[in-house]
Order: C-alpha cells, then sequence, then structure tokens
C-alpha cells in the first residue's frame, strides 16, 4: 500500500538513524526502551508510551541508548491520499494536528496507551495479507487511529496560537493559494498579485519556514495528486498529466520518476494490479 506504510513494533538500530525530512506525515510511537528523539532544534527525552505526531518536513532522527532495548511503531501516510479518504466520508478533519501543530510529542496515559496499542494490533493484524477485505479493514482501522490522535491533540490545538508570527501565516496563504491553483500554470508574478508580497519575500520566507523551494513544493502538490488520481481513479497517464497542472507529458514523466522513483506508467500499472 503506497500511499500508507506501516512498521510494527521494529527494533531500532543500535547507531544513531541520520537526519532526514520527508513529504509524508508520521506517527512514531515508542513501545520499549530508552533514548532521544531529536526533530529540528527539539530534544524529546524518550519514555515508553510516547506518541510523535510529525509533519515529516523538519529534519528528525532518533538517538537509541544501545544499552536498552527498543521497540517502536512507525506510521507513515500520504496526506493528500488521505485527504481524499476523508472528505469522501465527509469526516472530521483529522489532519488538523499534523497541519497545524507541525511536530507534538504526548505521552499516553495509562487508558489512552492501552487504546492506542491495541489498535496497533489491529492493523498489523490486517496490513499487507494480499487481499482486498483486509486492505478495506485496514484503511478503516488506520482512519479509526486517526480520529484517536486527533481526540489525543484536542487540547494542544485549542492551546496553540493560529499562527506563530507573520512570516508564518504569509506562508500558510501562500500554500492555500498553491491548493488553490496548482493545476493551473503558475508564476510568481501572479502570486505577487494575489498575495500582495513581492516575489523574492514569498520565495525567501517560503524557503526559510518548509525547508523547500516553492515550486518545488508545487511539483510534490501535482505529483501527489496524480498518485491519488492513479491509486484511486485508475486515470490514464495523459488525462492525469493534464489535470494535476503539467502542460507536456515529458516533463510530467521526468518530474514523477524524480519524486517517485518510477515512471507515472510503471507507478499505474501496479496500482492497478493491486486493486
Amino acid at each position: 500500500m503506497e500511499s500508507v506504510r506501516f512498521r510494527y513494533r521494529r527494533k531500532s538500530p543500535s547507531k544513531p538513524a541520520p537526519f532526514h525530512s520527508h513529504e509524508l506525515y508520521e506517527l512514531y510511537y515508542f513501545h520499549e526502551g530508552k533514548g532521544n528523539y531529536l526533530i529540528g532544534d527539539k530534544i524529546y527525552a524518550l519514555q515508553p508510551g510516547d506518541l510523535i505526531v510529525m509533519n515529516g518536513m523538519s529534519l528528525h532522527c532518533a538517538n537509541i541508548d544501545p544499552h536498552y532495548n527498543h521497540f517502536r511503531t512507525t506510521l507513515h501516510f500520504d496526506p493528500y491520499y488521505t485527504r481524499e479518504l476523508i472528505t469522501s466520508l465527509q469526516a472530521v478533519d483529522v489532519l488538523k494536528p499534523f497541519v497545524e501543530l507541525g511536530n507534538l510529542r504526548l505521552h499516553l496515559g495509562p487508558g489512552d496507551r492501552y487504546e492506542f496499542e491495541q489498535m496497533l494490533l489491529r492493523l498489523h493484524t490486517f496490513y499487507r495479507q494480499n487481499d482486498p477485505i483486509m486492505d478495506s479493514r485496514f484503511l478503516l482501522a488506520f482512519l479509526d487511529l486517526l480520529h484517536l490522535v486527533y481526540r489525543l491533540c484536542e487540547q494542544p490545538l485549542e492551546q496553540k496560537s493560529e499562527f506563530g508570527s507573520d512570516k508564518e501565516r504569509h506562508v500558510q496563504n501562500i500554500i492555500a493559494y498553491v491548493e488553490q491553483h496548482y493545476r493551473e500554470e503558475m508564476t510568481l508574478e501572479q502570486m505577487e498579485k494575489s498575495l500582495h508580497l513581492s516575489k523574492t519575500y514569498l520565495s525567501k520566507i517560503f524557503k526559510e519556514v518548509t525547508g523547500l523551494t516553492l515550486f518545488k513544493y508545487v511539483y510534490q502538490r501535482r505529483i501527489n495528486q496524480a498518485k491519488v488520481l492513479f491509486l484511486l481513479e485508475n486515470r490514464s497517464v495523459t488525462d492525469t498529466c493534464f489535470q494535476v497542472g503539467f502542460k507536456h507529458l515529458a516533463h510530467f514523466s521526468r518530474i514523477f520518476k524524480e519524486h517517485v522513483g518510477s515512471t507515472p506508467e510503471q507507478f499505474r500499472k501496479a496500482a492497478n494490479q493491486r486493486q
């Protein structure tokens, strides 16, 4: 299941993992052991029962004490694919904690910890059984888990101010603009006029806050939407290319392979075989 990757109770390597970032949202649950988790400029001393909610864009890594056994469960998922699922169900916006909180460590109490671990075990039961019914049950269990995470994050969401600074507010407006217009031809001049920010400034602050150039983000948004169309609607490559905002098929194929590691046709065929 390309859009949701689940790893249950894996033992961490004793050597520190390199810092990394990714465009996927992530849940990291610490079952057992001792160590630190570094996200950006923050260090969290991990305890069993800790849940880390991450948007994936900040550099992060785990640094585990090798004198202890360490087990963790990780769940990575494509936010655009997931938003299609929750929109079709008219569900609560369970992605809100990932969008507004960015990165958060929660320590679960006994009751919440038991419920969360039972949900992880349920996901593990359904994951990758090569059975369409089990795949559907996994997706339903996955959405149920996100609803629990949303409930656990309600208090932090209430306590957080809407945006931390003018710069972050501007970047949020840029992202909203991209979300509305990514299927169209986009230029910095158009954005400058619509957002009332100089194109130099909006490019600069977007890179500072997200770590990505603006048009790399636009390409990622288009490619993620293309993956959703292949997975959910089995669209043709040509139709998908124009639907997500590319003007030339060769350009779409090159950018898609750079981001995904396979050509659009290869990805589409693999998605079709899994259905």
